[in-house]
């Protein structure tokens, strides 16, 4: 279970040299060079406040760029509850190094951690309503969606769509020129095998993609009793047509106060687009003990 917590290896190198060459190019790291070569140490990546961690891998990988005889041994996982105080890893070796790592590696493992933090709450938050699990939006960082996506499921949620390629999600400015019928019909066309998922804002929106063969409907800037209208009559006519009904999402309107309720209307998903553009960072310190 632990490797599916974890981001694609080629997204965690690729982000992890991208922050390097930004912080290190083009004369390296000035201040550390005026430190002996032979000036060893031990620092420890110590959590400051109570959360999630994530982001591990590029920490791994930031160490292993910058000196890869930096020893970094874990005691904590992506998806591990780290309450204040814990140790979650320390890295052995010349100092020069570890100073040199250890900010690419922190805004790594904090932000990252920050995300599976909020995701988490959210996720405790609706389990006081229902059986509704919460899920990502591409409302992510540019550059680092991979690695954000992988911190939600680290902090116990699910991933929506990864990019406009995975499946075909029929929004309102798709809908107005195209009708829910029409959009779906062409879908089907040109994307045979594809997810389609409609974006709907009324009841009416609801019954008419239902009754167009969508996978998915995408319950949009409703309240929770107007959700529940929508399930009731998409399951209604589901069960006049012999049909299984298909998934059903919520969307806008979702925060931590809210998120209960709208867990327990029946609906199958919450997207919640501020677990990844909106997380504060976990505060993660790196504390040099010899």
């Amino acid at each position: 279970m632990r490797a599916a917590l974890e981001p694609p290896h080629t997204a965690v190198v690729e982000a992890v040299g991208r922050a390097l060459a930004e912080d290190l190019t083009p004369l390296g790291d000035l201040t550390s060079m005026l430190l002996p070569d032979d000036l060893l140490a031990t620092a420890a990546f110590v959590v400051r406040g109570d959360g999630v961690l994530a982001g591990t891998a590029c920490v791994t990988e930031t160490f292993a760029r910058i000196d890869a005889t930096v020893e970094l041994m874990w005691s904590a996982d992506d998806g591990d509850h780290t309450p204040p105080g814990t140790t979650v890893a320390t890295a052995s070796g010349r100092l020069a190094s570890i100073l040199t790592a250890e900010r690419t590696a922190l805004n790594f493992l904090c932000h990252l951690s920050g995300v599976a933090t909020l995701t988490s709450r959210y996720v405790t938050a609706a389990a006081g309503g229902g059986t509704a699990r919460i899920w990502d939006t591409r409302k992510t960082t540019p550059g680092l969606r991979s690695l954000e996506k992988a911190a939600v499921r680290a902090g116990g949620g699910a991933n929506h769509r990864g990019n406009l390629s995975d499946w075909i999600l029929l929004k309102d400015n798709h809908l107005a020129l195209m009708g829910i019928a029409g959009a779906v019909e062409a879908a089907r066309l040109r994307w045979p095998g594809r997810t389609v998922h409609v974006e709907c804002d009324r009841l009416d929106q609801a019954v008419e993609a239902v009754a167009a063969g969508a996978d998915a409907l995408l319950l949009d800037n409703m309240t929770p009793d107007q959700v529940r209208g929508c399930i009731a009559a998409v399951h209604e006519r589901c069960h006049d047509d012999r049909r299984r009904p298909p998934l059903l999402e919520v969307s806008g309107e979702v925060d931590l106060d809210t998120v209960a309720s709208f867990a327990g209307t029946g609906v199958d998903l919450i997207s919640v687009g501020a677990i990844t553009k909106s997380a504060p960072v976990l505060d993660i310190g790196l504390d040099i003990a010899t």
